[in-house]
């Protein structure tokens, strides 16, 4: 459909039509759905009636192919001027084949391999018939007490609009309107979302515009850059008002400054929560409020369906701006070929074909292997194969490994940890020991039993999926009492024992990483994560992963993270004092594992580092250079990466800032040169007028395996 036919077909639409394509509704409302009909609760309350389905825009939580050319085509005879639907899901990390959660894929600094993992779940979603998914979330993280940590890429700005765009060009691929295997991605939660108070969910969220700009609004940016189609509104507040209803955020910062033109939907019902966020006195007004402030879809909240006429026909509604909105969402539709080819992708026979096929689930199973971190290991991994092994822990035989998020995956198809490990050896025994939260007598002694006729303990530990994702917010973010109990029974045996953790957040591993020998943080891998986690512990894949978020030693210490300031009274400086620098009496400042760790089977030095110049003009660009070798006696891969600190900003500027990173692989013996360019467009910061500049002076330059373990700096000037 060219642009002169959508123009006609927007004047074609009465009012009500209009505004109706403005609705989400739940895959219930619609005929053909598999769940029709069960409309229950809060949904019942709604006041939806056929004639508001059939003129509605989108649908969201459809799945199959059957079911969405069932309602496509019920809808299109109902609908006057047969405008397709838009079906739009929740493909996070997997459509049924799962992959690890994004903030494990994150910890895989593969950035190809995150790429197709998007365009696998694209695939198989496209098939069943969905056109859009909500996703990538690239809210920056920096408290693990919020239970969407596992959603996110982590706490840094630059690694999170890497991976925005390789989930977006995964997703969406070259061609959108003519590649049927590609869906739209829409870009999540606009913004900030990630920054609630407490760390708890839907909380307020209050901070300076300047640290908006420096940190949270970096990998937003990067996405669309990268042609994201969508956006959706986040459930907090951005200085002091919900973003569903933000028109500074939304009208002048989204549309105007960054030139954005596609759709924005609000999140579940976040236009109708201004209300109890105190800037709607009733529905009338938030309806207002959202439309100016330019959300586009209402999202299974009526307040723009029951509303808006009396809005417009008031005069307190510009008819012009619904316009505007619909026509957004119908140059969507076109973008996506829907008024040629209403059902799109979905195909019967080719949801049968790929979807769970066997190489997506190696694609999984390798993704999983990357994805997981080695914490610690005291000479202890990998397993032998003549060693007897007792698998213990409420994750030995558990499904549960899939994430919160992952919708249609199914924990009877995940590969158990029991299952991955006896491909490998059948010198092996099992017992549950504890419940997630819970232990009785009779569990604690089968686990004792088992563990002394042994001669490894492989502990299965970790939080069930409820205990993390959307509303999973923890005060408490060590594992539960019951498993503690569990580790420190066993370890009173002798016995060498090696620690798994599934898990959607960074924890306060006290209890775990200083009683195991070893620990592997496999977070919640997906579908294959079974065999994953058996090839790393037995040796038939190397650990590669590095944490993209910091673990704290303590809760006490939340938000901790690699890129802080430094304060005029830091610790450690060599003229500081005992007691009045700013520290903690009781713990560390560091936290227990920093951003970017992560071990290997093998060592790697780092030797030779050197920069190109000590000077820098604002046209020149500087390499750096460092020399790894693999010291150890099988081939590894290592994450090479570079920091930068101004050290005297405008404005108080970071310790260190991740610029650049490599992942290499090392043969034993095997030394590599890598380099990397830095210029002067990545030492730009936001300055206290907002302007985004560089500034003269020094600069010191960092490379190393992690935050924390750099070489000494190499350090130039940037001169005008």
């Amino acid at each position: 459909m060219t642009d002169q036919k959508l123009n006609a077909l927007l004047k074609e639409l009465t009012l009500e039509e209009k505004i109706s394509q403005l609705l989400q509704l739940a895959a219930p409302f619609f005929e053909g759905s598999g769940s029709e009909g069960q409309i229950t609760g809060p949904m019942a309350a709604m006041g939806i009636n056929d004639d508001i389905v059939k003129n509605t825009g989108s649908v969201l939580g459809l799945s199959g192919a059957i079911e969405t050319i069932g309602v496509q085509e019920a809808h299109m005879k109902k609908n006057r001027l047969g405008i397709p639907l838009l079906v739009m899901a929740d493909i996070i990390h997997g459509y049924k084949t799962i992959f690890p959660v994004p903030l494990a894929i994150a910890c895989s600094w593969d950035l190809e391999a995150a790429e197709q993992s998007a365009a696998i779940a694209a695939a198989e979603a496209s098939a069943a018939g969905v056109h859009v998914t909500f996703s990538p979330m690239v809210d920056l993280v920096r408290d693990p007490r919020w239970g969407r940590v596992m959603e996110t890429t982590g706490e840094d700005p630059y690694l999170n609009g890497e991976f925005a765009r390789a989930f977006v060009r995964g997703y969406q691929g070259k061609d959108l309107k003519n590649d049927l295997t590609r869906l739209a991605a829409c870009v999540k939660h606009f913004a900030a979302y990630g920054a609630g108070e407490g760390g708890r969910d839907y909380n307020t969220v209050d901070m300076s515009e300047r640290q908006l700009r420096e940190y949270y609004l970096p990998a937003y940016k990067a996405a669309l850059d990268e042609g994201a189609e969508l956006v959706m509104t986040a459930f907090n507040t951005v200085d002091g008002i919900p973003a569903a209803g933000n028109k500074r955020l939304m009208r002048d910062l989204l549309r105007k400054e960054w030139g954005f033109d596609g759709v924005v939907i609000s999140d579940w019902g976040a236009v109708k929560e201004m209300i109890p966020h105190g800037v709607a006195a009733d529905e009338t007004e938030a309806a207002c409020k959202s439309l100016l402030a330019g959300v586009d879809i209402e999202m299974m909240t009526t307040c723009y369906e029951d509303h808006l006429k009396q809005l417009v026909e008031s005069g307190e509604v510009d008819e012009a701006l619904i316009d505007e909105a619909v026509l957004r969402i119908l140059e969507l539709k076109q973008r996506l070929g829907l008024f040629e080819n209403p059902y799109r992708g979905a195909n019967v026979d080719r949801e049968r074909e790929i979807v769970m096929s066997a190489e997506h689930r190696q694609a999984a199973r390798d993704l999983a292997v990357k994805s997981c971190v080695l914490l610690k290991n005291e000479s202890v991994l990998p397993l032998k194969k003549e060693q007897n092994i007792a698998l213990i822990g409420p994750f030995a035989q558990n499904g549960d490994i899939l994430g919160p998020w992952s919708w249609l995956g199914s924990k009877d198809d995940a590969v158990q940890l029991f299952e991955g490990l006896k491909s490998k050896t059948s010198r092996i025994v099992t017992a549950q020991g504890s419940d997630i939260e819970s232990m009785t007598e009779e569990q604690l002694e089968e686990a004792v039993k088992a563990a002394r006729e042994t001669d490894v303990i492989v502990l299965a530990l970790g939080e069930h999926s409820d205990m993390s994702g959307e509303a999973g917010s923890r005060s408490n973010i060590r594992l539960p009492d019951a498993q503690l109990e569990l580790t420190a029974k066993l370890k009173s045996l002798g016995k060498p024992m090696v620690a798994v953790l599934f898990n959607g957040r960074p924890l306060d591993l006290h209890g775990v990483y200083d009683v195991a020998d070893a620990v592997l943080e496999a977070w919640y891998p997906g579908t294959e994560g079974g065999a994953a986690i058996a090839d790393l512990l037995y040796g038939d894949s190397q650990p590669s992963g590095r944490l993209t978020m910091s673990f704290p030693f303590s809760v006490g210490q939340v938000p901790v993270y690699y890129n802080n300031f430094n304060t005029g009274r830091p610790q450690g400086a060599p003229d500081a004092q005992v007691r009045y620098v700013s520290q903690y009496l009781d713990i560390p400042n560091a936290p227990l594992y920093p951003f970017g760790y992560g071990l290997s089977y093998t060592t790697f030095a780092y030797s030779d580092a050197s920069i190109s110049s000590d000077r820098m003009a604002f046209d020149q660009a500087l390499k750096v250079t460092v020399k790894v070798e693999n010291t150890g006696e099988v081939a590894g891969e290592e994450v090479v990466q570079l920091y930068v600190r101004d050290l005297a900003g405008e404005v108080v500027r970071p310790l260190k800032e991740l610029k650049g990173f490599r992942k290499i692989k090392l043969q034993p013996g095997e030394a590599q040169e890598v380099a990397f360019i830095l210029t002067e467009e990545q030492l730009r910061y936001h300055h206290s007028d907002l302007s985004y500049t560089s500034d003269a002076g020094e600069f010191a330059v960092f490379v190393g395996p992690n935050s924390r373990d750099v070489l000494q700096a190499l350090s130039f000037r940037l001169t005008k």
